[in-house]
């Protein structure tokens, strides 16, 4: 045994680990909900921050699931991809609640991408993928901040005025 495992039994290294993953999956988010809330959009940093942390914490605790049911029964059947698509469908459940769609225009589909975003980088952190989590969140960020076209302004309504003969003068 080494001091080091003296020092931090198996459990409180995992914990660690965990802890670590938690705590960067939320960052990550942030990011991406710092721009949404400087930007005035009905989900922010917190939302964000909770969807990420959520979907992390529903992946780890798929792969320790996973764990616990292959060490009873190393013969037994476990899919972990089952949770994963449930916290997928979750979120965007959430996400398409930020969408509202008007008469002419469609509002909060970047709001409902983030969110369904901020999932997956909790799934990413959650499993392990680091890398991968840190890349999409810096992408996305670009994204947001930089990657801006012009809208196209929706057509005003064209107002017509009656002449006292009731003919429409518009």
């Amino acid at each position: 045994m080494t001091s080091f495992e003296l020092l931090f039994p198996e459990s409180v290294i995992a914990y660690l680990g965990i802890t670590f993953r938690l705590v960067l999956a939320a960052a990550l988010a942030a990011l991406l909900g710092w721009d949404r809330e400087e930007r005035d959009r009905p989900a922010g940093i917190r939302t964000y921050m909770l969807v990420s942390l959520a979907a992390a914490v529903f992946t780890i605790l798929t792969f320790e699931i996973h764990r616990a049911v292959m060490a009873a029964q190393p013969n037994g059947n476990s899919d972990p991809i089952r949770i994963i698509e449930a916290v997928t469908a979750g979120i965007a459940f959430l996400a398409a609640g930020t969408i509202i769609q008007g008469r002419n225009s469609v509002v909060g589909l970047t709001t409902g991408a983030g969110m369904w975003l901020a999932g997956a980088l909790g799934v990413a952190v959650g499993a392990g993928y680091y890398a991968l989590a840190i890349l999409a969140a810096v992408i996305s960020l670009v994204i947001l901040r930089y990657l801006q076209f012009p809208q196209a302004s929706p057509k005003k309504p064209v107002l017509i005025e009656e002449d006292a003969e009731g003919e429409g003068t518009g």
